[in-house]
């Protein structure tokens, strides 16, 4: 079997065998040698490169010596520079340190000598101040003395008054007594009247609670009735709005016509406001609202001589919106008159159509029974 060599074995193996191969084949080994040459230098031409590197490390070396001994100089020529700058601010600051000390010492003592003069003004001042205190004391004893002997007269003065209204007081009360007493039988008698006509209003109070009883259940059904009568109005008002609702996605899905969608909000229009709804259809020949001539459909509302133009749809875009306030241009221009309101009445309205409405002072409802008619 072949034996399987390892690294070592093999690197073994060529050493043992490379000298008997090269002498079998000296042209090999010329070769060898030639080829070496083109690819790697001599060792004249190592040595040289190496004494050459080995020469520069050295410069090198020596140049760094003598930067490092110059730096070493500098540093020392600063700090000598420092520390007699040191020494001379050492010394000033001394200087003015013992000027200081002198100032501060002069302060004191003439504020010492201030402080003496303070203190035996103050003491002068508290004398003459105990002395005054002193006068005063005396004299508020005296007036105590004559208070007291004011007070003692006024209260033995006080005490006979009071006996003398104890015995009032006494006298008052037997009399009050005797009053309560006749009071009390006026007022037992008074009580049993009292119980006999609360019977009286009691029973009279029943038949009128009785009646009144009666009444508020005969109105309460008539109000019951009448709440049940707007719940059968609003339920159907409901239910018109929803199937307005409904028409107005069956207009929109081709389903009916945008005509008798229309007609159906001014119907409601003239029932429930008691409003006046032309249909006007006119043609622009100028084409100031579509660009070109074409012919203007617009609902106008006339109550009391109000104007009022309308837009009559199952569903409004934004574009819709512009167009139709060049139609009302258009009607104010062509017949001269300003139209008071213009309203929009549409249960789809395009969010963005929304606030070019309101930017150009259109109103917009999303139905008939919305819209607020109350002009006078």
């Amino acid at each position: 079997m072949i034996e399987l060599l390892t690294g070592k074995k093999m690197v073994r193996s060529i050493r043992e065998h490379i000298s008997q191969l090269l002498d079998g084949f000296s042209l090999s080994s010329e070769r060898i040698l030639t080829v070496t040459r083109e690819h790697f230098p001599t060792k004249v031409e190592v040595e040289d490169r190496f004494t050459r590197t080995l020469n520069e490390l050295v410069r090198n070396r020596e140049e760094q010596n003598r930067k490092w001994e110059e730096q070493k100089a500098e540093d020392r020529r600063r700090w000598e520079e420092q520390k007699a700058k040191d020494h001379q601010n050492r010394e000033e600051q001394n200087r003015k340190w013992e000027e200081q000390k002198a100032e501060d010492r002069r302060r004191w003592e003439e504020q010492k000598a201030k402080d003496h003069q303070n203190r035996e003004e103050q003491n002068r001042k508290w004398e003459e101040q105990k002395a005054e205190d002193r006068r005063r004391w005396e004299e508020q004893k005296a007036k105590d003395h004559q208070n007291r002997e004011e007070q003692n007269r006024k209260w033995e003065e006080q005490n006979r008054k009071w006996e003398e209204q104890k015995a009032e007081d006494n006298r008052k009360w037997e009399e009050q007594s005797r009053k309560w007493e006749e009071q009390k039988a006026e007022d037992k008698r008074k009580w049993e009247e009292q119980n006999r006509k609360w019977e009286e209003q009691k029973a009279e109070d029943k038949r009128k609670w009785e009646e009144r009883k009666a009444e508020d259940n005969r109105k309460w059904e008539e109000q019951n009735q009448r709440l049940n009568e707007r719940i059968d109005e609003k339920i159907t008002i409901l239910g018109n709005r929803l199937e307005r609702s409904i028409g107005a996605l069956g207009s929109r899905w081709g389903l009916q016509s945008e005509k008798a969608f229309r007609d159906a909000l001014a119907a409601i229009l003239v029932e429930s406001f008691g409003v006046e709804v032309l249909n006007v259809n006119e043609f622009d020949e100028a084409g100031e609202v579509f660009g070109r001539p074409d012919q203007i459909e617009l609902d106008v509302l006339i109550k009391n001589g109000v104007l009022i133009i309308c837009e009559l749809k199952s569903s409004v875009s934004k574009s819709e919106m512009q167009v139709f306030w060049r139609k009302v241009r258009f009607y104010e221009r062509r017949h001269q008159r300003k139209a008071t309101r213009m309203i929009v009445v549409s249960p789809m309205l395009d969010h963005r159509a929304r606030p070019l409405g309101e930017e150009l002072g259109i109103e917009m409802y999303p139905d008939s029974m919305d819209v607020p008619l109350d002009v006078t």
